[in-house]
């Protein structure tokens, strides 16, 4: 009954996103768009409520394998970036007024991490970040361009054994494995990538850092711009019991190479809530959270929703 359960709310996601992502939808009077938003008012609320409901109900499909204290591990494990877990994010970002049209864009990021001991002292922890992108056309095409966009992939060299500070370092690596031309640049990049954390008590808090150039063409057409681009994720998480936690994880992005540079800075504020917990024997992370950019390039999103389902697997 419960997997039926997800099963619908995930594709009553699915119909509202592709409601508001449909080329009608900048057209709709303003009531039509308060009956919108009131529905995704509704179903944040029953969001909330799946998470409550779901691991109750998933007791009766399998036993309890996890105490309390090993599912508080679990959570805190999953908010760590160089943790030694296995697990496999699918990020939803659904980015309103976004465009010259102040119209709608949709990203879905697929971004597994696999850690790799490499001996006693050093882990690396692999991550990559896929995106499947739907956004307004450009004039004289298509209304909507779909596909994928670059490959990031951020390698972490890790210490096996950690104290009160947790940190990794290693390259990132851009790659040009845009489907359009408009999502995505020709050009390869790479940098350095640097995470720091610590986990006192029920605290989660660090943050992720990187910075890339381009350093070589491909033979895949699309933007021809340069490419210096900084990324700093800094991250807040507070955990309850049962699973439940509070976060914040905006992505702040500065592109040096901007042509103007009231257009170099994105600039999310904003949170969410979470929790962590087993379908079946199948440990899971769901979150919800809304972030509004005080700050944005000219054609930038003003915000974003963003939905997050993590598959874990822990040892």
């Amino acid at each position: 009954m419960w997997r039926e359960m997800v099963w619908m709310g995930f594709f009553d996601l699915l119909i509202l996103i592709r409601i508001t992502l449909s080329p009608e939808f900048k057209d709709m009077n303003v009531s039509n768009l308060l009956i919108i938003r009131q529905l995704g008012v509704a179903m944040f609320l029953g969001f909330l409520a799946l998470m409550s409901i779901i691991p109750a109900m998933a007791q009766h499909a399998a036993p309890a394998e996890m105490t309390a204290a090993e599912n508080k591990a679990l959570a805190k494990a999953s908010q760590n970036p160089v943790a030694s877990l296995i697990s496999v994010p699918f990020e939803n970002n659904f980015n309103g007024d976004f465009g010259p049209d102040n119209s709608n864009q949709n990203v879905l990021n697929i971004k597994p991490v696999v850690p790799v001991k490499l001996n006693d002292n050093w882990n690396l922890i692999n991550r990559v970040i896929l995106p499947v992108v739907s956004q307004p056309g450009i004039p004289g095409g298509p209304n909507r361009q779909n596909g994928l966009g670059d490959t990031v992939y951020q390698g972490f060299i890790s210490p096996a054994k950690t104290g009160k500070w947790i940190w990794g370092a290693g390259p990132e690596i851009q790659i040009p494995t845009h489907t359009d031309e408009v999502l995505g640049n020709e050009n390869w990049a790479a940098g350095p990538a640097v995470v720091m954390l610590t986990m006192p008590g029920r605290w989660v808090m660090g943050g992720v850092v990187s910075q890339i150039w381009d350093f070589a063409s491909s033979s895949n057409d699309g933007s021809e711009d340069d490419i210096s681009l900084m990324v700093f994720q800094p991250f807040v998480n507070y955990n309850f019991a049962g699973g439940w936690y509070l976060s914040s994880a905006p992505v702040i992005t500065a592109n040096w190479e901007a042509d103007r540079s009231s257009d170099e800075w994105t600039v999310p504020v904003g949170g969410g809530v979470g929790r962590v917990f087993a379908m079946g024997k199948q440990h899971v992370n769901m979150k919800m959270a809304y972030y509004y950019n005080v700050e944005k390039p000219r054609f930038g999103a003003q915000w974003d929703l963003q939905f997050t389902l993590t598959f874990l697997f822990p040892k």
